[in-house]
């Protein structure tokens, strides 16, 4: 009986393969995002102030961060979790496959959730006379919460390894 569950709960590891195959739909979102962004961009660039067009570039780079963090989970998190992904042995491999545990993940989305945090911040900066300054205090609030978290988290991945 204890082998039977034993088993089981071993094999139920490919329930998540699903779910990393549904980041990759969500990638594929984001790319169609991206395209729509790009074509706002290039279709009224004759007509965009120079503020609006580093708006939409800025959307376009958080959307690329996104979109790399979503790969790096998606195929970090089958590799960690699931199963090792096969490459065959031409076929180009990247360079970090295999080589991110759950923790260098964890460390990953946190500089990645902070980088994207501060894109979002840029964006809110660049439109300030928009905002109201207690929403852009909890954005800077909020910002600044994920650094440290961030920092937190780095610091004390550090003092478990040691």
């Amino acid at each position: 009986m204890e082998r039977l569950i034993e088993k089981l709960i071993y094999r139920s590891r490919w329930v998540l393969a699903p779910i990393y195959l549904g980041l990759s739909l969500a990638v594929v979102a984001l790319t169609v995002k991206f395209f729509q962004e790009l074509s706002h961009l290039l279709l009224d660039i004759w007509v965009l102030k120079e503020a609006e067009m580093i708006l939409i570039v800025l959307s376009l780079v958080d959307i690329s961060m996104v979109g790399g963090l979503l790969i790096m989970v998606m195929m970090s998190g089958y590799e960690n979790f699931v199963s090792r992904l096969d490459v065959d042995e031409g076929e180009e491999k990247l360079g970090w496959l295999g080589t991110m545990d759950s923790s260098s993940l964890k460390a990953k989305i946190a500089a990645s959730i902070v980088a994207i945090s501060s894109i979002h911040l840029l964006k809110m900066f660049m439109e300030v006379q928009n905002i109201d300054n207690t929403k852009l205090m909890w954005y800077v609030i909020i910002h600044m919460t994920f650094v440290v978290s961030a920092f937190l988290m780095g610091y004390l991945d550090t003092k478990v390894k040691k």
